[in-house]
């Protein structure tokens, strides 16, 4: 396990620098950076991380500083231009990586100075009192990879590869000997706005590397990671997934030094992207490694398997993983109101799925790679996720991290760019985030032109991240489930209403939640055992820490009625 305090509940904010201070309102589908603007890491000043820590935030996950392949011409700087048909969007993604050694150009004020502007940016998200994140991208890199800032003794990937060979376990990529790379012929980049000779079709790849999503061929599609090619930790994909770990790839000694290098600059943690792609071996071998020279990195990843969730904490040494394919997928359902949606899915995620491991699930209901609350293509209605909302961030003592402009109910609608109309905030394209920009307020970060709606969805996330992080039961305590102590006639319990208990020594919440989209009155019972163990007795006053509602019971034995509004969630402290 990395030394991370299991005990201090993080509350992350997954920031965008390129879209996060860019207050460009044009919004031109596949604008370029002159046209649509882009946000800077110098915008992320003291009053806008001031703002970020009273919202009860403690990291700050600044998502695609490492820089990545572009359509923008940064050759003046000398930074080689990336070829537009293996780039997608005009701002390119994030998860394409061109060089590890370097920040992206694109967030610089001063280009030549962009290394010192990042580190500015750690200095000050330290002097605020939060920390920072940044990603590791281990899986795949651009097709275009070639790293101008690299320490001097360092090799380049691909530099010494046999590239006569499909596969040796000394290469760094995994090749397609005797057939060139052929672009999706049905990409179009840059839209029909972009007219560039580099456009043609082609680029230059002979062998062809094996591409970043395991697609092991010279023909990749448009759905494909076309844009990025496979690393080679030393698995055979082709002959039976065969490893060879022994002597150790030279992929793992590069990946090791590049976590050292990012390490060095003072970060506190790593989001690791798509960690399954990976051999777990070498995040065993990896992450013991940097815990030794910095005993206080966190190690954040991206995992989809429920059934290898253990493995890579245990055996792999993550400090947390995505809870995506459980919890996350389980509250969605709820917030949409699916037919067949039920709270007793969420009580599979607690008791079987993660309960010896829960405190390492990275809960959210947002994150650059998932559609909006807002938007259409999920609930419409931002309010209809606060019941989801609170159980994501009090559930366990794991972390709960929220997208920005999450907070502010941005629906992300409209076609960026590469990014169609899909309801998510695109990655790929320079944009302008519209009711994020209300709160941005042209750079006061004063939600100076939000509505009266959105202030008050704002103020709900506040309260609720500032208990979930500062309030001992949440952020320290155990976990009581308490729906089938609440199956009795009367409760008003049922498939959409969820209700559990998180308690210490010295505090103690009754966390009731309401899916429905109308009132729903409850009548809850402590069960017997648990009347014993915290020793109740008599009368009792229960105090909402949401909204300061008070509500009382003359014999704790016999139970609590209240009622709770649609879509709604109580935190009764008593």
């Amino acid at each position: 396990m990395g030394s991370s305090p299991i005990n201090n509940k993080l509350i992350i904010y997954q920031v965008l620098p390129r879209l996060f201070g860019n207050t460009n309102t044009t919004n031109k589908n596949y604008g370029s950076i002159r046209e649509n603007g882009v946000g800077k890491m110098n915008d992320i000043n003291n009053n806008a991380l001031q703002q970020i820590k009273a919202m009860g935030f403690t990291h700050v996950w600044y998502t695609g500083i490492i820089e990545h392949a572009t359509m923008t011409d940064y050759s003046e700087y000398g930074i080689h231009n990336d070829d537009p048909d293996v780039v997608k969007g005009r701002a390119g993604s994030p998860y394409a990586i061109k060089d590890y050694y370097d920040v992206s150009p694109d967030l610089a004020v001063d280009v030549p100075n962009r290394m010192a502007e990042f580190e500015h940016l750690i200095e000050r998200t330290h002097n605020n009192g939060l920390n920072v994140f940044i990603d590791f991208v281990p899986n795949h890199v651009a097709r275009t990879y070639a790293s101008n800032n690299k320490p001097p003794h360092v090799r380049d990937f691909g530099e010494q590869d046999k590239k006569t060979k499909a596969f040796d376990p000394q290469n760094d990529f995994y090749y397609i000997p005797g057939q060139a790379f052929v672009v999706p012929p049905a990409y179009n980049p840059g839209g029909d706005w972009y007219d560039s000779p580099a456009k043609d079709g082609h680029f230059d790849e002979n062998p062809a590397k094996a591409t970043g999503n395991d697609a092991f061929t010279a023909t990749p599609s448009i759905n494909d990671w076309f844009e990025t090619v496979k690393l080679n930790y030393g698995v055979d994909y082709l002959n039976g997934r065969k490893s060879y770990f022994e002597p150790i790839p030279p992929v793992w000694q590069k990946m090791h030094d590049i976590l050292l290098y990012w390490a060095s600059k003072g970060i506190d943690g790593f989001r690791c992207d798509m960690v399954e792609m990976v051999p777990v071996e070498f995040w065993a071998w990896v992450i013991p490694k940097v815990n030794t020279q910095y005993p206080n990195i966190i190690f954040i990843g991206e995992a989809y398997d429920a059934s290898k969730y253990s493995t890579y904490i245990f055996k792999g040494h993550f400090d947390y993983l995505y809870d995506k394919v459980g919890l996350y997928d389980s509250l969605k359902r709820l917030i949409r109101d699916e037919q067949h949606a039920t709270i007793w899915d969420i009580n599979y995620v607690w008791t079987q799925e993660s309960r010896d491991f829960s405190e390492h699930m990275l809960r959210f209901l947002e994150n650059h790679d998932e559609v909006r609350i807002a938007s259409a293509d999920f609930a419409g209605n931002p309010w209809y996720a606060a019941p989801a909302m609170i159980v994501s961030a009090t559930l366990s003592t794991g972390p709960v991290m929220v997208y920005f402009g999450q907070e502010v109910g941005e629906p992300a609608s409209g076609s960026e760019g590469f990014s169609g109309n899909d309801g998510r905030t695109t990655i790929f394209d320079y944009w302008g985030v519209p009711e994020h920009q209300k709160w941005l307020n042209g750079g006061k970060f004063d939600g100076g032109l939000l509505t009266d709606q959105q202030k008050l969805l704002r103020n709900f996330y506040s309260k609720l991240l500032n208990v979930a992080g500062q309030n001992e039961a949440i952020s320290q305590g155990k976990f009581y489930e308490l729906m089938l102590a609440n199956r009795h006639e009367g409760s008003g319990f049922d498939e959409r209403t969820y209700a559990y208990m998180r308690y210490t020594d010295k505090e103690r919440i009754l966390v009731l939640t309401n899916f429905h989209r109308f009132d729903k009155e409850l009548y809850v019972k402590l069960p017997t055992e648990l009347i014993a163990q915290l020793k109740l007795s008599g009368s009792k006053t229960f105090t909402d820490l949401l909204t300061g509602t008070s509500y009382k019971t003359d014999n704790v034995t016999d139970g609590l009625k209240l009622k709770l509004g649609p879509t709604s969630g109580v935190l009764l402290r008593f």
